[in-house]
């Protein structure tokens, strides 16, 4: 079964032109379009119209993207959030994802990215590029309590335990030891997390955690 869309922008080309190019992606299809959020508001009264992804764009006229994210996280919190925009800024990447939204791209993204972008948040829970990945971290490791960074990217008890013994001199075999599991397992805990957080290595996951405040003193070195 496909996943649905619903694309949201008040170019009504441009949303054509996305929903054209979405109609040749294998596991998507879209639903419908609308050129604001009053308008999404209006279709999901009907619950056959709510879809699996909204495709949102930020500036519209009557309902924005940043008012109609917003609604969608307290009213409909299981629909996925995609923001595609024209806007690179700081203030409004932060702003969407406090909204709610799961993942951001710009406009003038290749439709293999945007594809790219749909599979990864339905099976992963989120995605952002790499310039839009350093502005996050940056801005919640500043800004934003540790809770509310490990429930963002869906942070397990043993990952975070797993992401302070990084930051000792132990090998893997010795982290399975502390957490009583395997050595398969603990592969395991390093590949989803450098999925989550986009790092390559146990040092950038070691920096995740020194700089979230999540190492414990017990674990320290």
């Amino acid at each position: 079964m496909k996943h649905s869309i619903v694309i949201v922008d008040d170019h009504i080309l441009i949303a054509k032109a996305l929903g054209s190019i979405i109609s040749n992606f294998r596991d998507f299809e879209v639903l419908y379009e609308c050129g604001n959020g009053k308008e999404l508001q209006d279709k999901f009264k009907d619950k056959n119209n709510i879809p699996k992804i909204v495709l949102l764009d930020i500036s519209m006229p009557i309902m924005d993207g940043y008012a109609t994210s917003k609604w969608l996280k307290e009213a409909h919190p299981l629909v996925l959030i995609l923001a595609l925009s024209m806007q690179d800024d700081e203030q409004s990447l932060i702003k969407m994802i406090k909204n709610g939204s799961k993942g951001y791209l710009l406009k003038n993204v290749a439709p293999t990215e945007l594809e790219t972008a749909l599979r990864r948040i339905v099976n992963k829970g989120h995605y952002f590029p790499d310039w839009a990945s350093d502005i996050v971290f940056a801005n919640m490791f500043n800004k934003e309590t540790i809770e509310e960074v490990v429930e963002y990217f869906e942070i397990s008890d043993r990952e975070k335990e797993f992401l302070c013994l990084c930051t000792t001199e132990m090998s893997y075999k010795e982290m399975g030891k502390i957490m009583k599991c395997s050595p398969r397992t603990i592969e395991y805990y390093r590949n989803t997390l450098c999925e989550k957080l986009k790092v390559k290595s146990r040092i950038g996951l070691a920096v995740y955690a020194m700089k979230s405040g999540l190492v414990k003193d017990n674990y320290s070195s």
